[in-house]
């Protein structure tokens, strides 16, 4: 459980918990709006909102490694 790698991935892991309790803290109507929101939207366009985030952050997390 020591490597770099994993420490990193939780790292990570704890600053999402963060981001999005602070989210939901701040802001609770717009996180049950964003929410209900996101059940309506086609399954398409959640899919390429995944896959564009997922990207953008590969791209971050390469250019802080860099």
């Amino acid at each position: 459980m020591r490597s770099l790698g994993f420490v990193d991935f939780l790292i990570g892991l704890g600053i999402l918990f963060v981001l999005e309790g602070i989210l939901f803290a701040a802001s609770p109507a717009f996180m049950r709006r964003a929410m209900k929101s996101a059940l309506e939207a086609p399954d398409n366009i959640l899919r390429a909102v995944g896959i564009a985030s997922a990207v953008a952050g590969l791209v971050l997390i390469w250019l802080l490694r860099r």
